[in-house]
């Protein structure tokens, strides 16, 4: 590959920070609601951390393949939430900051006609677009009956 803009490298080492805070808020999240005895979640939440590692496992690659040392710059101290309802909306925050930051990608990708590299990022912006909106379903279907006198102690 031919030489990369130094914003794509920034876009490439921030997409890897926060890749790997899901994937760490994620892993603990499961642990969390299997203490909460709800192994569906538990197992969701785990296929949700295998997910983001593969997408941290692409950018290590593309980042490899540029000629670049990954390093994630600074990774996310885990969110907490007393019930499941609460860790799904900050997992949506979360899916929402990587959304908007795989947009902003394309956008700049555009802009300096790095078609490679936008169809990299564009390729894990769908990838996140998915996933968050996953994420509303599973909310929503927790619905309106959820009871929040339920909650649970957190860490």
């Amino acid at each position: 590959m031919g030489a990369v803009h130094p914003r794509v490298l920034g876009y490439l080492g921030r997409a890897l920070s926060l890749e790997l805070s899901a994937v760490q808020q994620y892993m603990t999240q499961a642990s969390l609601v299997e203490l909460w005895g709800d192994g569906d979640a538990a197992e969701r939440f785990r296929r949700e951390t295998v997910e983001e590692l593969q997408h941290a496992e692409r950018i290590i690659q593309r980042m490899l393949a540029l000629g670049v040392a990954p390093a994630a710059s600074q990774l996310r101290p885990v969110s907490h939430a007393a019930d499941l309802v609460g860790l799904l909306r900050l997992n949506l925050s979360l899916e929402t900051d990587l959304i908007n930051h795989y947009a902003e990608a394309v956008r700049f990708c555009v802009l300096v006609g790095d078609g490679d590299n936008e169809a990299f990022f564009r390729g894990l912006w769908s990838d996140e677009q998915h996933h968050g909106e996953d994420l509303g379903d599973w909310l929503r279907s927790l619905g309106p009956n959820h009871d929040p006198s339920m909650e649970r102690a957190t860490f």
